[in-house]
């Protein structure tokens, strides 16, 4: 079983090249489950209606949406309906046998919401905000992954949770894939990005182990800092291993199995 991320980015590039590859692999036995990002195009469909996204940065430099009620409704609409269903389509149309969930059926997912944040603002000053309706993945319940992939189902996933209230909440894609590897005690998380891995002073880095990733949070940007963290976490978790790839390249699951990228192991 392997489970992959695909940025937003990625999908609207090369979803037809990801779909394909996964499709190849899921004719050969694999197990797949696709995690599925796509803020750039809620952003898109939230502007078009009138709701204007907000971008928040915390104190670790880490840039993440700040989700009001108002863009709840239009990231629930565009994630777990049109991005989504495109992706299942996309699998079928090239003879896979594919399912879409969000984090909420099931429930899978599940997360506290964050009542309050913590932001640095224009002037570089912390202030503390209404934690609006981003949530932290906090449990992942594997019945329904489990079902599906027995049943030779390719399974996508929206990164929505269930939030202790009963509220639908925004959660990191990022985030959502490798809790998913952790509860499912995949060797291998694969994240497809729109870069080729981890760039350092304009070189790719093959290979991080955990401890080291202090030492070069500062000298990437918003983006890979979160991955990275979040990269940390899910190998001192038990995922033996994560691998940050280009989702741009022909056959990028594929490649990320082989090890193309940069690899994360503790």
């Amino acid at each position: 079983m392997i489970v992959v991320k695909v940025g937003g980015r990625v999908l609207k590039a090369n979803m037809r090249g990801v779909a394909e590859d996964i499709v190849s692999l899921w004719k050969k036995g694999c197990e797949v489950i696709l995690v599925h990002g796509g803020g750039d195009i809620v952003t898109e469909y939230s502007t078009k209606m009138g709701v204007k996204p907000t971008f928040i940065l915390s104190p670790e430099g880490v840039r993440s949406r700040y989700t009001s009620v108002e863009e709840l409704e239009v990231y629930l609409m565009v994630m777990a309906g049109k991005i989504n269903k495109s992706i299942v389509s996309t699998l079928e149309g090239l003879g896979g046998k594919a399912v879409g969930i969000s984090g909420v059926d099931g429930p899978t997912l599940i997360a506290e919401r964050k009542k309050k944040i913590v932001i640095v603002d224009e002037r570089g000053r912390k202030r503390v905000i209404e934690g609006g309706y981003t949530g932290r993945i906090v449990n992942v319940y594997v019945t329904l992954l489990k079902l599906l992939t027995a049943n030779n189902y390719i399974t996508v996933v929206a990164p929505i949770a269930l939030g202790e209230e009963g509220t639908p909440l925004n959660v990191d894609g990022d985030q959502a894939a490798l809790k998913i590897a952790e509860a499912l005690k995949v060797d291998k998380a694969i994240i497809l990005t729109d870069v080729e891995g981890l760039i350092i002073d304009g070189e790719l880095v093959r290979e991080v182990r955990a401890g080291e990733l202090n030492t070069i949070l500062h000298k990437v940007g918003a983006g890979m800092n979160r991955k990275l963290l979040q990269a940390r976490e899910a190998v001192m978790r038990g995922v033996k291993a994560i691998a940050i790839s280009s989702g741009l390249r022909p056959q990028p699951v594929t490649r990320a199995i082989e090890n193309a990228g940069t690899i994360i192991r503790l």
